[in-house]
């Protein structure tokens, strides 16, 4: 009988599984949102500022760590030059996105500092475009003045 039980609620639980999947509905994580296929380690591969291509020597070697509650953004050395906490918002695509950091490059002082953005994740590319202090929210992946953003691909399974 307990045999027959545990079967039959496994069978429930994996039957579960392939009807949200099959929905297109994809798992996400409870503290920032985001769909549980975006978290992992990234090499970023390009980047513009305010309407400009980023050099090449800003962005080689940067790498950028999304885990389940924080963003972090390591130097060609590894060191750690940026940390955030973040949500996302998938109720609409491309996703938004909220960062929240209390020390960024730009301000050394800890205080808490929000930027608003757009995220979005194809295989195994992710893009990310948010306003810099000053700048608008973006609503499409081109920057404008004071916005920032970065494609990056998964450092695992693009080898």
């Amino acid at each position: 009988m307990i045999r027959t039980t545990m079967t039959l609620g496994i069978a429930a639980f994996l039957l579960m599984g392939t009807a949200a999947s099959s929905e297109g509905q994809q798992l996400k994580d409870n503290a920032s949102g985001a769909p549980l296929d975006l978290i992992g380690s990234y090499t970023i591969v390009s980047g513009e500022r305010s309407g400009e291509k980023e050099p090449a020597d800003r962005i080689e070697g940067v790498t950028v760590r999304i885990a389940e509650d924080a963003i972090v953004v390591l130097d060609k050395e590894k060191k750690e030059v940026y940390a955030q906490t973040y949500k996302i918002d998938t109720s609409s695509t491309p996703w938004k996105i909220t960062m929240t950091s209390k020390i960024t490059p730009q301000n050394k002082t800890g205080e808490e500092s929000v930027a608003q953005g757009l995220i979005a994740k194809e295989g195994d590319t992710v893009k990310l475009i948010y306003a810099l202090p000053g700048g608008q929210t973006p609503t499409e992946f081109k920057t404008k003045e004071k916005q920032l953003m970065f494609v990056m691909k998964n450092e695992h399974k693009s080898k």
